[in-house]
């Protein structure tokens, strides 16, 4: 694929297009797989296939949230106040590390704090979600000796993690699954706590052409130094705009500011190994958009999060068991769907899908940002004017995880994340599992408008996808 500055600009028009259009219609798009020449050396029907389908799960309706152009961390301070000391919110979108573990945590850690502060002893206290943030914000009300329930409209606890048993002793995690070895530190610590099994993710990383076969191979970090990023055209190219954009009057998106700083045309101009650097930069975004699940057509160049590398680690589950651990002997009920928040002085009436109700004197609110914007929960009366233009002005990005599973390896190579250039295929991010845990496996990842259009495959296309975005790393096996 020939990536120019007219293609970039005509495609991040086109990206804001598709979101506006699956945001209005009942049917998502539904592309075909990107046709490719049939090498000699083909990939292998998987045995399975699992994925994620956040855009499409009426409890979450987006994988996290991020600021797009207008939006400030402000907003995310406005939704985090509590309302007349009943109606407490908490969640990833009102942290100050939005779409990690580690802040939705930290969010219920403070709106369990803020509460217990004015709550008296003999209240009882509702926590809608049992999440990440549902969970740690109700075990530290526990502790402080409220009475709390826990309601969950899924039938499992977990939220946006999700840890399906295999069947075999392993697991597949289809939610959160990635952890920072320092970032999220506390997280790590509390699964080996729990025995919870985590293996790095240090390797090789691949970048390779599916057009020229060319590829680029960035050897396993040195021990006690730090990693840098395999695809350094990219990552130089995104902090340039960004140290550009931070010096303007006005945002603007991470795409306007490329061009604008003149860091698309250097990009462009570059190359690192065997690669050019248009391709490259085009992967580094959608890379980008693993982790804020949103284009760089939409997302504010103000405040795209730290790119700065840093050893991972990848949970193989079960990385439900820390929300389970978190909501031992507290009280949480399954499938009970929350449709109405009615308050006031006298205390919180929550309105349940079934037609009953439940009085409480305080309720923590931590259903995700998708989930909010959409109005499912009807609040009466009216949430204030910051927090309904908090709700506006935050967007929910689309992230989504693919395993796929062989019978036995069909690549050679060690590499642990597989990257493509050149091509419009719609997973163009791999992770290889086999040099990690042994297994025959690969983890797709995909963010922004590609989990948006992933959304509208069937299973039998989306097996069709995987087989033909695998096939460049077939023919370099």
């Amino acid at each position: 694929m020939s990536f120019t500055r007219r293609s970039f600009l005509v495609g991040a028009g086109a990206g804001a297009s598709m979101l506006v259009l699956t945001a209005c219609t009942d049917t998502p798009p539904r592309p075909a797989p990107t046709p490719s020449p049939e090498p000699s050396n083909s990939v292998p029907k998987p045995k399975s296939v699992q994925r994620s389908n956040w855009s499409n799960d009426p409890f979450a309706l987006g994988a996290v949230s991020f600021l797009p152009v207008g939006a400030t961390s402000l907003h995310r301070d406005n939704l985090a106040h509590s309302v007349d000391d009943r109606v407490f919110f908490a969640g990833e979108a009102l942290s100050d590390d939005p779409a990690t573990v580690g802040g939705a945590r930290s969010s219920g850690a403070r709106a369990a704090g803020e509460l217990a502060d004015i709550a008296v002893e003999g209240e009882r206290i509702a926590v809608i979600g049992a999440g990440a943030a549902g969970a740690e914000c109700a075990r530290r009300l526990s502790a402080q000796g409220l009475d709390v329930v826990v309601l969950e409209a899924r039938d499992r606890t977990g939220g946006r993690i999700h840890s399906v048993n295999d069947g075999d002793g392993n697991y597949t995690e289809l939610g959160a699954w990635r952890l920072g070895v320092d970032s999220d530190a506390d997280v790590v610590a509390a699964l080996d706590r729990l025995d919870v099994t985590s293996v790095s993710a240090s390797g090789p990383d691949l970048i390779r052409d599916a057009v020229s076969d060319g590829e680029v191979l960035t050897p396993a970090p040195v021990a006690d130094v730090p990693p840098t990023s395999p695809n350094a055209v990219g990552a130089t190219a995104v902090a340039t705009a960004t140290i550009w954009a931070a010096e303007q009057a006005a945002d603007s998106t991470l795409a306007d500011a490329l061009v604008a700083s003149g860091a698309f045309d250097t990009a462009g101009a570059a190359s690192q190994g065997e690669l050019g650097g248009g391709p490259l930069l085009e992967q580094y975004l959608r890379s980008l958009a693993t982790v804020t699940g949103a284009e760089a057509s939409t997302a504010s160049a103000w405040f795209v999060p730290p790119i700065a590398p840093e050893a991972t680690r990848i949970v193989t589950g079960p990385f439900v068991s820390l929300i389970d651990d978190d909501l031992r002997e507290i009280e949480t009920f399954l499938s009970t769907v929350v449709v109405g928040v009615s308050y006031d002085d006298d205390g919180v009436r929550l309105r349940l899908g079934t037609g009953e109700s439940l009085s409480v004197d305080r309720v923590v609110v931590t259903v995700p940002l998708g989930v909010l914007k959409a109005a499912t929960i009807d609040f009466n009366p009216l949430l204030p004017f910051g927090h309904r233009a908090a709700i506006n002005a935050l967007s929910v990005g689309a992230i989504d995880v693919i395993k796929a599973r062989f019978d036995a390896p069909f690549w050679s190579t060690d590499a642990v994340t597989w990257s493509l250039v050149g091509t419009n295929e719609l997973i163009t991010t791999w992770v290889n599992l086999a040099p990690l845990t042994g297994e025959a496996a690969l983890i797709g990842i995909v963010g922004g408008d590609a989990a948006i259009a992933l959304a509208g495959l069937s299973d039998k296309e989306l097996a069709e996808l995987v087989v033909s975005s695998l096939r460049p790393f077939a023919e370099a096996a």
